[in-house]
C-alpha cells in the first residue's frame, strides 16, 4: 500500500497541523473543510508555522516552500478522489463524523485508507458508519501535531492487517512520528489518563480547594508538569475535554468519569479555552487573567 497523497478533512488547529506534518513529510495534501474562510486561516497559519520552523533552525526557507506548495485546499470532497489516505479531523462529536463520513466515502477510491483523529470515539464503532471498516484506523495526533512526537494508532475490530501496518510505516517512516498503539476503548491511552487528571483538577477548583492559578502552580512546580491543567483544558478546549468526559463516563459507566458541573457550566456559557479567547482564564489582554 503506497501512500502518496493524503486528504484532511477539517481546516482547524488539528487539521491544520496534519496537514503540515504531511507536507513537510513531501506528500501532497488537500485540506478540506466547507468555510472558505477557515481554508483561508488555515493555509495562513500553515504559512506563519513552517517561517516559526525555520526561524528556529528547525527547516529550512527551501523545504517551507517545498511544503506550502504540496498543500492544497477544498470544500468539495469530489477532490480527494485520488487520495490514498484521509484523515478526518472534525469537531470530537460521533454525530458530525458519521455525517462527514456518509458525504465522503462515496467520493473515495475503493482501495483509499480512511483514518479518524478522535481523541476518544470507538474507532470500531466509526469504522461500522462506512463502507469499509477493513480500512478504517484510529489515528489520533497530538496537539499541535508539527510540535508533539506521538501519534496514537487503534484499530476497530474490522481493520485489516495490510491497513494497519502501511499506516504503522507510514507514520513512523515518512511522518518521523513515535507511535503507541492502543486497543480500541474510551478514550485510548493519553486521553484515558489526561482527562480525568483535568476534571480533577476543575473538581479541586469547584469545591473550593485552590484557585485556577495555585491549581496550575501546584502542578507545574510540584509535579513539574509544563502546564498547568487548567491552562492545558484551555488550550486543548473545554467542550473538546467535557465531549471526551461524556465518552468515558457513558462508555466505562463509572461515576469517577462524572464530568465535572464547574467545566459543564463553562461550556455553556461558550467559555471553552483560548479558542474564544476566554476559558478558565480571559486571554484578550495583555496577559491571562483567571476568570474565578
Amino acid at each position: 500500500m503506497d501512500i502518496r497523497k493524503i486528504g484532511v478533512v477539517g481546516a482547524g488547529q488539528m487539521g491544520t497541523g496534519i496537514a503540515q506534518v504531511c507536507a513537510v513529510a513531501g506528500l501532497d495534501v488537500i485540506i478540506q473543510d466547507l468555510n472558505p474562510d477557515q481554508l483561508k486561516k488555515s493555509l495562513e497559519a500553515t504559512d506563519r508555522m513552517l517561517e516559526r520552523q525555520v526561524a528556529k533552525g528547525k527547516i529550512t526557507d527551501e523545504v517551507r516552500q517545498i511544503a506550502l506548495a504540496h498543500v492544497h485546499a477544498t470544500s468539495d470532497f469530489a477532490d480527494f478522489s485520488t487520495c490514498d489516505l484521509v484523515i478526518e479531523a472534525a469537531t470530537e462529536q460521533e454525530d458530525v463524523k458519521r455525517a462527514i463520513f456518509t458525504s465522503l466515502t462515496p467520493h473515495l477510491k475503493s482501495d483509499a485508507v480512511l483514518a479518524t483523529n478522535t481523541s476518544s470515539i470507538s474507532i470500531t464503532r466509526l469504522a461500522a458508519a462506512t463502507d469499509r471498516p477493513e480500512r478504517f484506523i484510529g489515528m489520533h495526533f497530538m496537539n499541535p501535531a508539527p510540535v508533539m512526537q506521538l501519534v496514537e494508532l487503534i484499530r476497530g475490530i474490522a481493520t485489516a492487517d495490510a491497513t494497519y501496518e502501511a499506516i504503522r510505516a507510514l507514520t513512523e517512516g515518512k511522518l518521523g512520528k513515535q507511535i503507541a498503539v492502543s486497543e480500541d476503548y474510551p478514550a485510548f491511552i493519553v486521553n484515558r489518563i489526561l482527562m480525568p487528571m483535568i476534571n480533577e483538577a476543575i473538581y479541586v477548583l469547584y469545591e473550593g480547594v485552590g484557585s485556577v492559578e495555585a491549581i496550575d502552580a501546584a502542578m507545574h512546580l510540584g509535579a513539574n508538569h509544563p502546564l498547568g491543567p487548567l491552562a492545558l483544558a484551555d488550550f486543548i478546549g473545554l467542550d473538546t475535554c467535557l465531549s471526551i468526559m461524556h465518552v468515558l463516563y457513558e462508555g466505562l459507566a463509572d461515576s469517577k468519569y462524572r464530568p465535572c458541573p464547574l467545566l459543564v457550566k463553562y461550556v455553556e456559557a461558550g467559555w471553552i479555552g483560548r479558542k474564544v479567547g476566554r476559558g478558565f482564564y480571559d486571554y484578550r489582554g495583555e496577559k491571562p487573567i483567571p476568570t474565578r
